[in-house]
C-alpha cells in the first residue's frame, strides 16, 4: 500500500472513530423502550435528526432550515433547489433529510452526481461513514454495512438501500436497486467557477442531466430531487434547476436587513472578519447569491490628477440621501455625498462621502467638503441634494432644520437646494449618463483620494453596477445627480448667441 494510500485510510478509520464515540448508545434501553423512541423520533423529525446526527447538528437550527427540511419530508415527489450561502449547510441539511427517508423505508435507490466522479465520492462519504460507524443508527435501525458490494463509490445497505456516486457525464444507466429506479436524485456542486467561463460546457452539463440522469427516475414512483448549489454566474445548472423546481430557497448569509440569518452560528463579528478579507465581487458571488463579473457597464474606472480647484468657474456638492438612520455596514443603502467639477467636458470625481451614517453625519459631510474647497479656492460651490416628490417631506421636515442648526452652530454658510428634477428609472440613468463619458476617459476619480476607504466603496459601485441593480448604486446615482447640474449650470453660463444684424432685417415682416 503506498503511503498517500495508508495516510487515507488512516484518516477514514479515525473519521468513523469520532462519529462512533460521538453517538453512543443508552444500553440500558430495552428493545421494547428503543422503539417507543424510534417511533417518537421519527414523528418528530427534528428531534431524529439531532439524535442521530449529534456531531453534526452542533447549533440551534435557523428557521430557514427548519422551512426546508420541513418541505422535503412532506413530499415524496419533490424537486428542491437549495441556493444556501457557504457556512449555512445545505449539504449537511440535505444528508439529514436522505438518511430520514432511507432508514425509514421511504426511498430505496440514491444517486448523488457533482461536478466530477472524485467530488461525488467525497459528498457521499459521510453517508457511507455514519451507515458504517454511527452507534445510534445501528441500535436502532440495525447494521447497515454489508461484506463485499460495499466501496466507496457504491454500496447497498443490510435493509436494501443502495446508494451510487456518480460524476457529471458518465453513464448512469444500471442504477436500478433491483427492480427499483433511483427515487433520490442528489445533484451537489454540479457547477463550477471555471465551467460556468463557457457556454457549451454548462449546456453539455445540463443535457446529460435532462437527457441521462434524471430520466432514470421512475414515471409512476414518487421520486425527492435536490440540487444545492450557489449561484455563481448567470447562466448555470443551479439557474436552470431553479427555474423548474417546485421551490428554490435562495439564502444569503445575511438577511434583507443585514443581519446574520443563521446568527446561532455566524456572528456579526465572524461574518464581518471573513468578508474583510476578499473582495466585493467574492463576497457577492459566495455568500449573497449575486454572481457579478466585474465591468459590466464601467468596464475601467480613469484616474487622474484634479486641476487646481481655481480652474473651474464652479463646484458642485451632491448628496443622495439613503432613507435611515443606521450606521450598520450590512444594510443595502448607502449615503453618498461628492464633490464634482467640470472642465473641458471632463467630469472630476474630487471628493466625497459613501457609507452608512445617521442624517447628522450625512449633513456634516457636506460642512466638511465645503471646509475642503475653502482652503482651496474662492470658486462659488453649489450644494444640492435628491429630493422627489416622495422625499419632500423628509427634506423639509428633517434636513433642512439640521442645516440650519449647522448654520446657527458652526457659522458656515451651507444652503442646500433639493433637486426636484423628474428623474428616469434609475439603473437606465446613470449608464446613459455617465457610462458614455468613463468609456471616453471623461470621468475622472482624484487619483490623490484612490485609497480613501469611501473612493474605494464608489470604485466597488462603479464596477459592480449592472442594469438590475444588483449591488448598491447609491453612489454612482449622486454622481449622475451632480452632473446632471453641472451640465445644466454650464448651459446657464453660456452667452446668449448672437444673431447676425441683416438676419434680424430678412427676418422683420414689419420692416419695408
Amino acid at each position: 500500500m503506498k503511503q498517500i494510500d495508508k495516510s487515507a485510510l488512516d484518516n477514514w478509520e479515525k473519521y468513523k472513530e469520532d462519529i462512533s464515540r460521538s453517538t453512543p448508545v443508552d444500553l440500558s434501553m430495552s428493545h421494547a423502550e428503543r422503539e417507543k423512541h424510534r417511533i417518537y423520533l421519527e414523528a418528530h423529525p427534528l428531534e431524529w435528526i439531532k439524535f442521530f446526527f449529534p456531531g453534526y447538528a452542533k447549533y440551534e437550527f435557523a428557521d430557514f432550515q427548519k422551512r426546508g427540511i420541513r418541505r422535503v419530508l412532506s413530499h415524496e415527489e419533490w424537486f428542491e433547489v437549495f441556493s444556501w450561502s457557504r457556512e449555512l449547510a445545505k449539504s449537511t441539511i440535505t444528508m439529514f433529510c436522505v438518511m430520514f427517508v432511507t432508514l425509514t423505508g421511504k426511498k430505496k435507490n440514491v444517486v448523488l452526481t457533482s461536478n466530477s466522479k472524485d467530488n461525488a465520492v467525497r459528498l457521499l462519504a459521510p453517508y457511507r461513514a455514519n451507515l458504517e460507524s454511527n452507534g445510534r443508527i445501528i441500535a436502532y435501525y440495525g447494521k447497515q454495512s454489508t461484506l463485499g458490494a460495499w466501496t466507496e463509490d457504491e454500496f447497498v445497505t443490510k435493509p436494501g438501500v443502495a446508494f451510487r456516486a456518480i460524476g457529471a457525464g458518465q453513464s448512469p444507466r444500471g442504477s436500478r436497486n433491483e427492480a427499483i429506479r433511483p427515487d433520490v436524485l442528489l445533484v451537489d456542486d454540479f457547477d463550477t467557477d471555471e465551467d460556468c467561463k463557457n457556454p457549451d460546457i454548462i449546456q453539455k452539463r445540463w443535457e446529460w442531466w435532462e437527457n441521462a440522469l434524471y430520466p432514470t427516475r421512475s414515471i409512476s414512483e414518487p421520486t425527492l430531487i435536490i440540487f444545492c448549489g450557489n449561484l455563481i454566474a448567470k447562466d448555470c445548472c443551479v439557474a436552470r434547476a431553479g427555474e423548474i423546481a417546485d421551490h428554490w430557497d435562495i439564502i444569503n448569509i445575511r438577511d434583507k436587513n443585514g443581519l446574520s440569518t443563521w446568527p446561532e452560528k455566524n456572528t456579526e463579528e465572524d461574518i464581518d472578519r471573513v468578508l474583510s478579507k476578499i473582495s466585493t465581487k467574492a463576497a457577492q458571488g459566495e455568500y449573497f447569491n449575486n454572481p457579478i463579473s466585474e465591468g459590466e457597464v464601467f468596464q475601467t474606472i480613469s484616474y487622474g490628477k484634479v486641476p487646481p480647484l481655481s480652474k473651474f468657474k464652479f463646484l458642485v456638492i451632491y448628496g443622495d440621501p439613503a432613507p435611515g438612520e443606521s450606521k450598520s455596514k450590512r444594510g443595502k443603502s448607502f449615503k453618498s455625498v461628492w464633490l464634482l467639477g467640470g472642465l473641458a467636458d471632463k467630469l472630476y470625481v474630487i471628493k466625497g462621502f459613501l457609507d452608512k451614517a445617521t442624517n447628522a453625519e450625512f449633513i456634516e459631510w457636506y460642512v466638511k467638503l465645503l471646509d475642503f474647497c475653502a482652503s482651496k479656492s474662492s470658486v462659488p460651490v453649489y450644494c444640492y441634494m435628491e429630493n422627489n416628490k416622495l422625499q419632500d417631506p423628509f427634506f423639509q421636515q428633517v434636513f433642512q432644520p439640521l442645516v440650519r442648526k449647522v448654520r446657527r452652530e458652526q457659522g458656515i454658510q451651507l444652503y442646500i437646494h433639493g433637486d426636484e428634477d423628474k428623474k428616469t428609472e434609475k439603473a437606465t440613468r446613470i449608464e446613459a449618463n455617465l457610462e458614455p463619458i468613463n468609456r471616453e476617459g471623461n470621468m475622472i476619480f482624484n487619483e490623490a483620494e484612490k485609497d480613501n476607504p469611501h473612493m474605494k466603496e464608489l470604485d466597488d459601485q462603479f464596477k459592480l453596477f449592472t442594469m438590475t441593480l444588483k449591488y448598491p448604486a447609491d453612489g454612482p446615482d449622486s454622481i449622475e445627480g451632480g452632473k446632471r447640474i453641472i451640465d445644466r449650470k454650464l448651459r446657464e453660463l453660456q452667452p446668449p448667441a448672437k444673431i447676425p444684424r441683416k438676419v434680424q432685417r430678412d427676418k422683420n415682416k414689419y420692416r419695408l
